[in-house]
């Protein structure tokens, strides 16, 4: 194996923390727990040791499941237990900063993990933020696509130039996702509950943009009111770069037609050029993403290294072993709540975009100390 291909391999593992026996206590019980966040807790050595739900008998079942000793009826409940040391939160954005408020004030707690999107709205994540400070909590947020394969690949070869100065990056989504329902309660829908993947994949691997343009239609197979269900957003950067996504949740008129499911990526460079899928689409079966690229550094050829680790489930693992570290450091996590906020930001003026009907400056939106 050629070096290039050891070192992007290495690029996709997650770095462990010292202590895989943090005490964790889990919040919500639904799909994204139990089948995400839990089997990769258990995959990478981790320790749950309680959880609540809004639903208790799902409680109930989930901590059977995956072994989970002690069950609480509620939330505040399970805050009480000082054996607890890291909250993980999977509940719908708009109670989070609820939660947050009353975990903040547990001495035992050291760090929180929080859903993505981290709230609803700028206010809200801002506060959740101030709270995490002046408590002296360490609070995270769960946007996984950062740690899925593919992503940490291609920021490595960002990273080191193998690429050079990028020229145009694109994400197209073809897919339907299955909506949560609560989200059904929102009428900002498919920014807030799957693109915002893709805009915080492009501040991680591109950094702020300077504005942002964004369109939208409604989806016909989404029957609840919404603003975007089909969507079409461009980061623009001082520099000349754009990055954009097209995410279309329609993707197939339904039977008798063919599916045509996917998720792709292509980045290019003024050195180099990459490319590559995200497996999420194929989800339960176990679908590595991809990645190949071609560089001047290796000419007239395609370099496509390959793992056998999925973004759902793995790439949850990532999301917490980041918080873990930074608790035993005493440092920021790689995606913080601090840095979060500008993801909510990009989200926010994609909204303002569509409802103005013009490009958006971000700073319109940021405050000096975002």
């Amino acid at each position: 194996m050629e070096p290039i291909v050891e070192q992007l391999i290495a690029a996709t593992e997650y770095p462990s923390p010292q202590r895989k026996d943090w005490r964790i206590g889990c919040i919500g019980s639904g799909f994204i727990m139990a089948d995400c966040h839990l089997v990769s807790y258990r995959n990478a050595g981790f320790q749950p040791v309680a959880i609540a739900s809004r639903t208790p008998a799902h409680a109930e079942a989930v901590a059977q499941r995956h072994r989970i000793p002690k069950v609480y009826k509620t939330w505040q409940q399970m805050l009480e237990d000082d054996a607890i040391e890291i909250l993980d939160i999977a509940y719908p954005p708009d109670q989070q900063l609820a939660i947050v408020r009353e975990a903040v004030q547990k001495k035992h707690l050291r760090g929180i993990l929080c859903q993505k999107p981290i709230e609803m709205s700028l206010e809200n994540a801002r506060e959740i933020v101030r709270l995490g400070q002046e408590n002296g909590k360490t609070i995270a947020v769960n946007s996984n696509m950062r740690c899925d394969q593919s992503m940490r690949a291609l920021k490595y070869l960002l990273d080191t130039g193998e690429l050079g100065e990028p020229v145009l990056a694109t994400i197209e989504m073809r897919a339907i996702p299955h909506w949560q329902d609560f989200l059904r309660q929102y009428d900002k829908l498919e920014i807030f509950g799957m693109g915002i993947h893709h805009v915080d994949s492009f501040r991680f691997l591109f950094g702020d943009p300077q504005e942002i343009t964004c369109v939208c239609r409604t989806d016909p197979r989404s029957r609840f009111p919404h603003v975007d269900g089909i969507t079409q957003y461009t980061f623009q950067y001082d520099n000349g770069f754009m990055a954009t996504s097209l995410d279309d949740v329609w993707a197939w008129p339904e039977e008798p037609c063919e599916k045509d499911i996917y998720i792709r990526w292509r980045v290019e460079g003024t050195e180099g050029m990459a490319e590559g899928t995200i497996g999420w689409p194929e989800y339960p079966a176990r679908c590595p993403s991809t990645l190949r690229f071609t560089s001047k550094r290796y000419p007239n050829r395609w370099i496509a290294p390959t793992w056998d680790t999925v973004w759902f489930p793995d790439a949850f693992e990532g999301t917490m072993s980041g918080l873990l570290r930074a608790v035993e450091q005493g440092t920021e996590p790689e995606i913080s709540a601090r840095d979060n906020i500008r993801t909510i930001a990009c989200v926010e003026a994609c909204y303002r975009s569509i409802k103005e009907k013009r490009t958006v400056a971000l700073a319109e939106l940021l405050l000096p100390t975002d």
